[in-house]
């Protein structure tokens, strides 16, 4: 992933600019490299090898940056080249790409007319080739002379709503696939795809949480209609970059519709070695690897791609056809966002009227399944209806504000909402505080579940699961075991170091028995064990109430505790 400058680019792009790219640590401008062995196994998975005749076929890289890519590609075109005439005629249209930094433009323009001079080729048609392959623009807005045989790269990687709202309603109308706070890259697949020949390949190696969430959704059910997936690399366990990089990325090579199988494979180091290996096994050239995995049929519509071997893809279907979903007898909900906890968390002592503070849980208020007070509060910006308050009508609460206007005065929500300047980001529901409740935090490396009876309202880093329909603690057994586990592990976005993303969209897909099947002994034994957090006993209680003899094996931090 790669951190870029979108500037004023050609006269299809409006005049304000942004910045985007992907996160990395410790590195915040420049370029973040896609390492050379991982550029030559996309090039090999989409079919740009140099027994071919690529001077008579197309690529395009739609976001070429120092040119990572472009220069493998230089290489392998000319080694298809060896011992035919080198043209302008015949090359210029071998290759496409873009980047919107005119910066990058130029480096890419070096490297690639050193590349064809390294090539045998003369100077001046190395420079002639150099600048007619490659130019500044938006790749996304820009016009191309389609279609391509070859799409390749490593698309830009931003939140949607970092762009300005100009060019975003430029690029939300332009693609259908950018939907609810997608990131760009999703556009940048779309686009290509569109752009592909019928026997055509895009591979990218990119983010990959567009493959399970919810904004990736029109994006996979695009690729389900019209699009076959030949090859999907998991890259969780090692990064394919040159620095280090906050996203968890993987590798796909899709074709136009058609029939066949989708071959799967994980990389633990991704260096050359292991590289080069899963490559040929990936490509049908060796029968058999540990990391390599064949998928008759691809997923359906919109479901998430659940990356899994085929036994524990069968055990996630068995299950799905057999339990209903947590929320058909649930709601799951997250706590309230301020947009600034410094001064909308505050002690209850704090001189602020005792109508407004509404007694609040936050992640490190809890240790295990215990809950401890910490006598803290959320301040309550809205009325019983919902509206903002008048905040005339509590001069402490006024006279708090005003000590930190600066600060609430800073946040997006308050620029948005001039005249409720004051309000929180989300609203605050004094009633959620006496329902009881399950509290599962945001990010953990198990299902680490509490039980509040009704005492508190959750901050936004903990998700919370009521019911009129369960006991809660039975409930609560069956959500802190592995079966329960294995379902979020099956979908959710999964972190370096083995954390998971308890997010709503992934808990909603749990599967639990309806309550009124569970005999009454094992329901009474669920909820003792989750009371006394016997996770050994709950795991294998969880395996009787879903009629299963056991689990597949699957990879997690246990930090149920």
């Amino acid at each position: 992933m790669r951190q870029l400058s979108l500037g004023i680019a050609a006269q299809h792009v409006p005049t304000e600019a942004y910045e985007f790219g992907a996160r990395s640590s410790g590195e915040t401008h420049g370029v973040v490299l896609t390492k050379p062995h991982v550029v030559e196994l996309i090039l090999d998975l989409v079919g740009y090898t140099s027994g071919r005749d690529l001077a008579s076929m197309r690529l395009w890289e739609p976001s070429c940056g120092t040119g990572a890519f472009l220069g493998p590609v230089v290489v392998r075109l000319l080694e298809s080249l060896r011992g035919k005439p080198k043209s302008y005629d015949r090359l210029k249209d071998s290759i496409r790409a873009c980047d919107i930094d005119p910066t990058h433009v130029q480096q890419s323009r070096t490297l690639v007319a050193s590349a064809l001079i390294d090539g045998k080729v003369k100077q001046d048609l190395a420079q002639r080739l150099a600048e007619t392959w490659i130019s500044h623009g938006d790749s996304l807005l820009a016009e191309h002379a389609a279609p391509f045989d070859f799409v390749v790269g490593n698309p830009p990687y931003v939140r949607i709503e970092q762009i300005s709202p100009s060019l975003q309603r430029l690029y939300r109308t332009r693609y259908e696939t950018i939907y609810d706070r997608a990131d760009l890259y999703v556009a940048f697949i779309e686009r290509g795809l569109e752009l592909l020949t019928p026997s055509g390949r895009l591979g990218f190696v990119c983010a990959d949480r567009w493959t399970s969430n919810k904004y990736g959704a029109p994006l996979r059910r695009l690729i389900a209609e019209r699009f076959h997936v030949h090859h999907y690399v998991d890259l969780h366990q090692a990064s394919p970059f040159e620095s280090e990089v906050i996203a968890y990325p993987s590798i796909f090579s899709i074709g136009r519709k058609s029939d066949g199988v989708t071959n799967v494979a994980r990389l633990e180091r991704a260096d050359p070695e292991e590289c080069a290996a899963v490559g040929t096994a990936l490509l049908g050239e060796q029968e058999k690897h540990p990391l390599v995995n064949r998928y008759p049929t691809w997923f359906r519509s919109d479901e998430p791609w659940v990356i899994a071997t085929p036994q524990q893809l069968t055990t996630l279907r068995m299950l799905e056809a057999n339990f209903p979903t947590l929320e058909e007898y649930a709601r799951v909900g997250i706590g309230v966002a301020t947009g600034c906890d410094s001064v909308y968390i505050v002690p209850n002592s704090a001189p602020i009227e005792k109508s407004r503070k509404v007694p609040l849980v936050m992640r490190s208020h809890i240790e295990g399944v215990k809950i401890s007070d910490a006598h803290m509060s959320v301040v309550n910006t809205f009325d019983e209806e919902g509206k903002p308050i008048l905040l005339d009508d509590y001069p402490l609460l006024k006279a708090w504000f005003g000590t930190h206007r600066d600060l609430v005065r800073k946040r997006h929500v308050a620029e948005t909402n001039p005249r409720a300047w004051f309000r929180t980001i989300d609203r605050v529901y004094p009633e959620l505080v006496s329902q009881p409740k399950l509290l599962i935090p945001d990010i953990a490396g198990a299902n680490e579940v509490a039980f509040d009876p009704g005492r508190y309202h959750p901050h936004h880093n903990l998700y919370f699961v009521t019911s009129d329909k369960w006991d809660l603690e039975v409930m609560g057994g069956l959500l802190s075991s592995r079966v329960a586990l294995f379902f979020i592990w099956a979908y959710a976005v999964k972190m370096r170091g083995g954390y998971l993303r308890f997010q709503a969209q992934y808990l909603r897909r749990i599967r639990l028995p309806a309550p009124n099947t569970l005999a009454k002994d094992l329901a009474r034994d669920l909820a003792a064990a989750f009371r006394a957090r016997d996770f050994p006993r709950l795991d294998s209680l969880a395996l009787k109430a879903y009629q299963l003899k056991a689990l597949p094996d699957f990879a997690f931090v246990d930090t149920r505790s």
